[in-house]
């Protein structure tokens, strides 16, 4: 039985053509999987099944959905079916949850509008149906628990189709694991999935059905073939540029980071893995001065360094953060480009002629074309604005740039693209904190890898001898279950919190 089909779809903006003459099928009990390099026009495909579309966007075609149409030759046909109908997981999930509200209580509207069980909908998201985690605000939860908590509301909805964009982003090995025989047993149960993503291995493991989507167009139904990152090369050990000793840090009462040493040293990379949940972001946080309630001392070249708000602009300069959820973090009001060549003004003091020319170079040189930087963030796609992210931090010229699950929306080209420019900052000097879940990509860009559990190190080395012997056993579990396709042994236990 066909829940949706989609016919001719078609989208245009003022920038151009954004999707034209795309068709597919999702179908009950399977997994249709759109995949394409960030841009290529999935989320926008994605997003008239929902009846919707972005500002000053037309759309034409046919789409219809469990029997409804939503989009035909004049456009939006304004039926609604969010929610009832189909429920979309976005890539960005805390652009979905409400700051100040406990999720607990969005989980309970939502069952009450549509008659879903939160408990139940909360295991299928891997999360504890427990009261401590219905309390929670969602800045309480890591980045991978709140893609998860997202996922829990979209279930409580009880829809017949299942939008999932970037679904693993953010995910360690163990959780990406659990979340593809989940979403078989949701499948299974006689829900159709659509799912975008640039995880060829995912898509793999699930997907009845695959359209390749390249410039908005559909180029093929066959899978292409992931590729190794380049590596980046090891660093000889210099002087300590940054570090952190005996560092530990709290959320409310309850501790996230414990007793934490590292050493970042210039032209090094440093890689920190974990499960979801284990510290990694708190961690990065201390270190770029924005959480502030911790213990233990951090040092830049040998010089006590303050949390952000007493930090100098020459510190502020010199220790530039990239994080994990990109798009709360540009102002929609203003172009793009023009917020990425602000860092460059203001730490920098180059003029602003001379700071756009920059940033659009960067810009460029990660993939992002001029003609795309000038818009404003919500008309870029998540690959896009995460790249721009990286962009803005470099054109600060940092000495130490920590990356929080930067790549996680970009595609092989992409992830080739930064790691290119990662590379070159190295041998300039630059120091690099890489917070990553995927072990192939640590090992390519890592001299040295930390691993968290609960907050404390567990393991460190060299990234070939933790992934080829490893000794701890979430290290090993973490190894294990990198690879989708064969059956693991998955610990089941709740996660620690962030």
């Amino acid at each position: 039985m066909t829940l949706v089909s989609v016919d001719g779809l078609s989208a245009a903006a003022r920038g151009g053509v954004l999707v034209e003459g795309v068709s597919f099928e999702v179908l009950v009990g399977e997994v249709t999987a759109l995949v394409g390099a960030s841009g290529a026009g999935k989320t926008t495909a994605a997003l008239a099944l929902l009846g919707e579309s972005g500002e000053g966007v037309r759309l034409a075609g046919r789409v219809e959905v469990a029997g409804e149409v939503v989009v035909d030759g004049g456009g939006l046909t304004g039926v609604d079916v969010r929610g009832r109908v189909v429920a979309y997981m976005p890539q960005h999930p805390g652009s979905a949850l409400n700051p100040a509200r406990r999720i607990g209580a969005t989980l309970r509207e939502l069952a009450r509008l549509h008659g879903g069980e939160p408990a139940a909908a909360l295991g299928a998201a891997q999360l504890p149906a427990e009261r401590a985690t219905l309390k929670r605000f969602p800045h309480q939860f890591s980045g991978g628990q709140r893609q998860r908590v997202v996922l829990a509301q979209a279930l409580t909805c009880r829809p017949k189709v299942l939008i999932l964009d970037e679904p693993s982003t953010g995910l360690d090995s163990i959780t990406r694991l659990r979340l593809v025989h989940e979403l078989r047993d949701l499948a299974a149960s006689g829900l159709g999935i659509l799912l975008l993503s640039h995880d060829l291995d995912l898509v793999r493991a699930l997907a009845t059905r695959v359209v390749v989507l390249h410039a908005g167009r559909v180029v093929s139904d066959v899978l292409p073939q992931p590729t190794d990152p380049p590596r980046l090369g090891t660093s000889t050990p210099t002087q300590p540029l940054l570090k952190a000793m005996n560092l530990s840090a709290a959320v409310r009462r309850d501790p996230i980071v414990r007793e934490v040493d590292l050493t970042l040293h210039a032209g090094g990379c440093l890689g920190v893995v974990g499960r979801s949940g284990s510290g990694k972001t708190t961690l990065a946080r201390c270190l770029a001065g924005l959480h502030e309630r911790h213990t233990g001392t951090i040092h830049l070249d040998g010089k006590p360094l303050p949390v952000l708000r007493k930090r100098t602009r020459d510190q502020h300069r010199r220790v530039q953060y990239v994080w994990q959820e990109v798009r709360g973090s540009f102002d929609e009001r203003r172009p793009v480009v023009q917020q990425v060549a602000r860092t460059a003004e203001r730490l920098r003091g180059l003029a602003p002629d001379q700071a756009h020319a920059e940033a659009v170079a960067t810009l460029a040189r990660l993939g992002v074309a001029a003609i795309t930087a000038a818009r404003p963030p919500s008309q870029l796609s998540g690959g896009e604005l995460q790249r721009a992210a990286l962009a803005r931090a470099v054109l600060a010229h940092p000495d130490v740039l920590i990356c929080d699950e930067i790549t996680t929306a970009l595609d092989d080209r992409g992830t080739a693209l930064v790691l290119d420019l990662l590379g070159e900052l190295k041998d300039r000097g630059t120091a690099l904190l890489w917070i990553g879940h995927d072990l192939g990509l640590i090992a390519a860009v890592a001299d040295e890898v930390l691993v968290l559990d609960a907050g404390r190190v567990v393991e460190q080395g060299p990234p070939a001898t933790l992934t080829t012997a490893p000794r701890h056993a979430l290290t090993r579990q973490l190894v294990a279950a990198a690879h989708i396709s064969p059956p693991a042994s998955i610990d089941r236990r709740s996660e620690p919190r962030r």
